[in-house]
């Protein structure tokens, strides 16, 4: 089981119940392949550096988990088809990376 964290942005004109369908239909995806989920967070509509798709901003979500390697790029083939989704980008955490996600995880708890 691999550590992996994977951002993706949602097209802005996506209304709440839209994009709440949709992170849990991927959060779904990931258990159902066995995925352990270790967070999820919602940071909002951001403004993009650059437009992507004519927009000038999206969506923006984080998940956190731990899977086998070989359910990574089915998911990425379902980010592909999907419309609703302008980029994604999932990374496979090494130790430091993984002390440095609790630390952030943390810190949000602390704010909270």
């Amino acid at each position: 089981m691999n550590h992996y964290e994977t951002v993706f942005i949602l097209n802005p004109v996506l209304s709440e119940t839209q994009i709440k369908e949709t992170v849990e239909k991927y959060e779904d995806f990931l258990v159902s392949r066995g995925a352990k989920m270790i967070s999820k967070e919602d940071w909002g509509l951001k403004k993009l550096a650059y437009p992507i798709q004519n927009k000038k901003s999206g969506f923006y979500h984080l998940f956190e988990y731990t899977v086998d390697g070989e359910v990574i790029n089915p998911l990425e083939v379902e980010f592909r088809r999907d419309e609703r989704f302008m980029r994604y980008l999932t990374v496979k955490l090494d130790k430091h990376a993984i002390a440095w996600a609790e630390r952030r995880r943390t810190k949000l708890k602390q704010k909270a």
